[in-house]
C-alpha cells in the first residue's frame, strides 16, 4: 500500500512521497501495520512468540540492506522490509516453534523484488508471493493466520478506522472499496446459488488475514497497474478468482491446501502479476530499476 497517483498508461504508480504540509504517506503505512501488530498482540497474542517477529524483521531488513547495496550500489529505504517482516510474522503460522519459515519467507519476499523483475519493476507483492509459496510448498508445516481475533467489535473498529483513514490519505481507498464491493457481490451470488445465509460468508472480512490483505497487499503501488480504472478492475478480478476458488471448494474439487487456507492470497498471486505484466506491455518503455 502506498500513494497511487495516476500516471501514464503502462507506468507504475509513483512511489509515495511527502506532500506539502503533510507527513510522508510511507510513514502512515508503517504506522498502520504497527497498529495491527500492537492491537493483535495486546488483545490476542497473535504472534505466537516475539522470536518470530525478530526473525522475520531481521531477515527482511538484512536481505534488503545486502541486496540493495550489491545490486543497486545504494542502501534502499527499509520501510518495505519493515512492512514485509511484520506482515510475515503476523500471517505465517508454522507448526510448533519452527523459525525457518520466517527466514525463508523473508528471503523470498525481499529477494523477489530484486530477482523476479520485468521492465524494471517487480510483478508480485513481496509478502503475497512469499506466503503463497510457503503455503504451496510446505502445507504440513506452515498455515496462515485466520480468525485469531474473531469478530471482536472493539478490535475491528480500531483496525478499520485507521485502515480506511490511511487508505484515503494515501489515495488507495478506491482499490480497497472495489475489492470489498466485489467480495460482497460474489458472496451474495454464491450464497443465493447454494441457499446459504450471507453473514457467515462475510465474516472473514473481520479477520486479520483479510484486513492485512485489503490494506497492504492488494493496494501495493509497486505491483498495481497504472490507471485508477485498471486498479479497480484488477481488484474486482481478484475477488472473482477468490469466489471461484471458494466455489471449487464447495464442490469438493481437488485443490492444493493453500487455496483452501487463503483464497484471497492465492487469487492475488495469480491475477496480480498477469495484470502487471500486461500493463507493462502497453507501449511504454521499460523503466530503470529503483
Amino acid at each position: 500500500m502506498a500513494e497511487t497517483a495516476l500516471s501514464a498508461p503502462g507506468a507504475a504508480p509513483p512511489a509515495p512521497g511527502p506532500r506539502a504540509g503533510g507527513l510522508d504517506p510511507r510513514y502512515l503505512i508503517a504506522f498502520l501495520i504497527t497498529v495491527v501488530l500492537v492491537v493483535g498482540q495486546w488483545r490476542y497474542a497473535i504472534l505466537g512468540g516475539y522470536e518470530r517477529l525478530a526473525t522475520a524483521l531481521l531477515t527482511c531488513v538484512t536481505a534488503e540492506l545486502v541486496l540493495s547495496k550489491l545490486l543497486r550500489g545504494r542502501i534502499a529505504n527499509l520501510q518495505s522490509a519493515y512492512i514485509s517482516g511484520v506482515s510475515l510474522s503476523l500471517l505465517t503460522k508454522p507448526q510448533g516453534r519452527l523459525l525457518w519459515p520466517f527466514v525463508l519467507g523473508g528471503l523470498l519476499a525481499i529477494g523477489s523484488k530484486y530477482v523476479l523483475r520485468h521492465r524494471g519493476q517487480h510483478l508480485w507483492n513481496p509478502t503475497n508471493l512469499a506466503i503463497s509459496l510457503l503455503l504451496l510448498t510446505a502445507p504440513n508445516h506452515v498455515s496462515i493466520l485466520s480468525h485469531q481475533w474473531g469478530n471482536d467489535l472493539a478490535t475491528n473498529t480500531v483496525i478499520w478506522v485507521f485502515g480506511l483513514a490511511i487508505a484515503a490519505r494515501v489515495r488507495v481507498l478506491h482499490v480497497t472499496a472495489a475489492y470489498l464491493a466485489a467480495f460482497f457481490a460474489f458472496a451474495a451470488l454464491r450464497t443465493a446459488l447454494l441457499g446459504q445465509p450471507l453473514l457467515p460468508e462475510l465474516a472473514p472480512l473481520t479477520g486479520p488475514m483479510y484486513q492485512l490483505f485489503i490494506f497492504f497487499m492488494i493496494t501495493d503501488p509497486r505491483t498495481t497497474v497504472a490507471s485508477k480504472r485498471g486498479r479497480i478492475g484488477v481488484a474486482v478480478l481478484v475477488a472473482l478468482v477468490e469466489a471461484l476458488i471458494r466455489v471449487a471448494a464447495d464442490n469438493h474439487l481437488p485443490l492444493p491446501t493453500a487455496f483452501l487456507a487463503a483464497p484471497p492470497i492465492l487469487a492475488l498471486a495469480i491475477v496480480g502479476p498477469i495484470a502487471k505484466w500486461l500493463d507493462l506491455h502497453r507501449g511504454v518503455p521499460a523503466r530503470p530499476a529503483r
